[in-house]
């Protein structure tokens, strides 16, 4: 995928379809947002609904890409349980506060993940090595923007074709399950977002089990994640 993404790079350059004009980098453009945070602002109740939706995107981007990215790897046990879950999100969360306070988007789990897997990286040195090549090329990110759009997309694709792997694991005998997997994975990329095709897929899923009368098979905690999605959906298509 490296190589593709050079080759590419360097064929777009040769044929004008990357512009690029080199820009001027320093450390200190990072005192712009780093530590400039609003608390005051934050505290009151119209911003709730913004921190709500932050909170609902970064969970269930990091549970989807975690899923995808464990199974492909082969993490989980027999009972299909996500081992040191507390500790996980214990993690993103770290990240997610850590990235605020430098000013950063969100910090997330990435799917691109699945791509390391593949080269054989199970393990946590992995993410360690690959973070700490991200600081050491910090002062050539400009270089980055030479990188067309055309030659990162078909890595992503690549990516995809690894998750797609664990759809066989679906029971779509089940149509109940068949339906919400289906839905999941429709809406992720036709949403452009993880979370509302878990979204998605969680509603519909809830909604079935309800009108087939096999609504003792919902977990309480489904029928309140549901609500909460219907809620959002709701004030989506109001907005």
């Amino acid at each position: 995928m490296l190589l593709g993404i050079g080759a590419i790079t360097v064929v777009g350059m040769l044929t004008g379809v990357t512009s690029w004009q080199p820009r001027t980098y320093s450390l200190s453009a990072l005192s712009s947002t780093a530590g400039q945070l609003d608390i005051g602002a934050a505290l009151h109740l119209g911003a709730a609904e913004i921190i709500f939706v932050f909170l609902f995107v970064d969970l269930f981007d990091n549970l989807g890409t975690l899923v995808a990215v464990g199974t492909k790897a082969r993490l989980f046990g027999p009972d299909r349980e996500i081992p040191r879950l507390g500790r996980i999100f214990f993690a993103d969360a770290s990240a997610t506060v850590i990235g605020s306070l430098a000013g950063t988007s969100t910090v997330v789990s990435y799917i691109e993940s699945a791509a390391g897997v593949a080269a054989g990286g199970r393990s946590g040195v992995t993410a360690i090595v690959a973070g700490l090549l991200f600081l050491v090329v910090m002062p050539v990110a400009p270089l980055a923007g030479a990188i067309p759009a055309a030659a990162t997309a078909p890595a992503l694709i690549v990516v995809g074709s690894f998750m797609m792997a664990a759809v066989a694991e679906v029971e779509w005998d089940d149509p109940v399950t068949a339906f919400s997997a289906f839905l999941t994975i429709v809406m992720i990329p036709l949403s452009f977002s993880i979370a509302n095709g878990l979204a998605f897929g969680f509603s519909a899923y809830t909604l079935l089990r309800v009108a087939r009368g096999e609504y003792r098979e919902v977990h309480w905690f489904l029928y309140l994640m549901t609500a909460l999605f219907l809620v959002r959906f709701a004030y989506l298509g109001a907005g």
